[in-house]
């Protein structure tokens, strides 16, 4: 980065922040929520209200009551941070794939039974079960612009049952549970309605596995899908030429009809270079075939791809399932289903850079509205990166905002 263009980021933050002005009920809970989008891109080791308060200057309780008890509107910010990514993605260069949507949850390991949510349940960030809370999240990846636009709270069923409990940490009566597979739709049609448009979306196999998931992404027009499915999944070949299935028939298991199927084992690995932009490349071995799916004894009307993909240096082998047309380039849909790297990473950013995971409350409102701000922060940041990048040269390979760049924001 250049000095002028270092120069440039802290007036940047604060023409950004200026469209969220009449969320916020007074001015100066306008001027709270500059503070603490400045803590989040900090160098702060813990990115919670304490910290950020006093390293503003701020009294920890003003910064507290922001967060939870203030009138400003949460909604219309994640709403108004919606419009402008679906602007910024018209004008972000695109490969084939176009833009690409991503669903995948996090969890954040948490101490105590206060915080709204928690309890012992699988946490990706521990990588077992653990006492934590998990969020269900939305990305986009264009080109190389990626970012979250969405972000819930998943609320277990031990806590929606206890009505009592809910109230005391602020969550609302009509906030109950909902597998998470279902915050993930109302996460799309949110999305969607604020112009967000979507030419995929892929997804990991929890997502994959659940009938009601798909089925209403089938019935999406234009959204085709890319999803890793369980090696258990339920479907039948289907013949080139030959009638459907009747009605009432088993499925298979996916892992069978690739070990046993003459279509499967005729075919010749197809081998896939996958680049990423953080990590070294990967090399796939893959193999597709065309496939019904099979719910509750009822074999579907329309035709899938059953993908397996193969890793050459590890072993690992990956199933996914997908709605695209019958002649859709299998490299294609291999490097959708992959794309799911994108939200990954900015999840980890999310984590590492904007304290994704250090809300310390006990209200769900604050939980709530320090995602949102956090969105808003990575999405500014996206921006950011997608401008300096196109200030370098074609030799280039890309540029980003370090930690220390955030610090040169002007917020400590």
């Amino acid at each position: 980065m250049t000095p002028e263009q270092i120069r440039d980021l802290g007036p940047a933050l604060g023409r950004f922040m200026e469209r969220f002005l009449f969320c916020c009920g007074d001015t100066r809970t306008f001027e709270h929520l500059g503070t603490y989008c400045r803590g989040l891109l900090s160098e702060l080791a813990r990115k919670s209200v304490e910290p950020i308060a006093l390293a503003a200057g701020v009294a920890v309780r003003t910064l507290q009551e922001f967060l939870r008890d203030h009138v400003w509107d949460q909604n219309e910010v994640r709403n108004l941070l919606q419009q402008h990514v679906a602007a910024e993605l018209s004008q972000q260069p695109g490969d084939d794939l176009g833009t690409v949507g991503i669903v995948d949850e996090s969890g954040n390991p948490k101490k105590g039974t206060k915080t709204p949510g928690v309890q012992r349940q699988w946490c990706g960030a521990s990588g077992k079960k653990d006492n934590c809370i998990v969020t269900v999240h939305l990305g986009v990846a264009r080109g190389r612009y990626k970012t979250l636009v969405d972000a819930d709270l998943f609320l277990p069923e031990s806590w929606s049952e206890d009505r009592p409990r809910c109230r005391k940490a602020g969550i609302p009566d009509d906030v109950v549970y909902r597998p998470k597979w279902r915050i993930a739709l109302e996460q799309l049609d949110r999305a969607t309605l604020q112009g967000i448009h979507l030419d995929w979306i892929t997804f990991d196999e929890y997502y994959g596995s659940k009938p009601g998931f798909l089925e209403d992404l089938d019935g999406r027009a234009g959204l085709f899908y890319v999803g890793e499915v369980p090696c258990s999944f339920s479907c039948l070949m289907a013949r080139p030429q030959g009638p459907r299935p009747a009605q009432g028939w088993s499925g298979k298991r996916a892992d069978n009809l690739v070990r046993f199927s003459p279509v499967f084992r005729g075919q010749a690995w197809q081998r896939v270079r996958l680049t990423r932009q953080t990590l070294e490349s990967q090399a796939w071995e893959v193999k597709a075939a065309q496939v019904y799916l099979v719910r509750n004894r009822q074999v579907t009307a329309r035709r899938y791809w059953l993908i397996v993909a193969r890793n050459m240096a590890t072993g690992e082998v990956k199933y996914f399932v997908s709605n695209a047309l019958a002649n859709t380039p299998l490299e294609k849909l291999i490097r959708v289903a992959f794309r799911r790297w994108n939200i990954e990473h900015a999840i980890r950013l999310g984590k590492s850079e904007l304290g994704f995971g250090h809300y310390e409350g006990r209200h769900y409102i604050g939980l709530l509205r320090h995602l949102i701000l956090c969105l808003l922060t990575m999405i500014f940041v996206a921006g950011q990166t997608e401008r300096l990048r196109g200030e370098k040269s074609r030799g280039n390979t890309g540029t980003g905002l370090s930690s220390t760049q955030y610090q040169l924001l002007g917020v400590v």
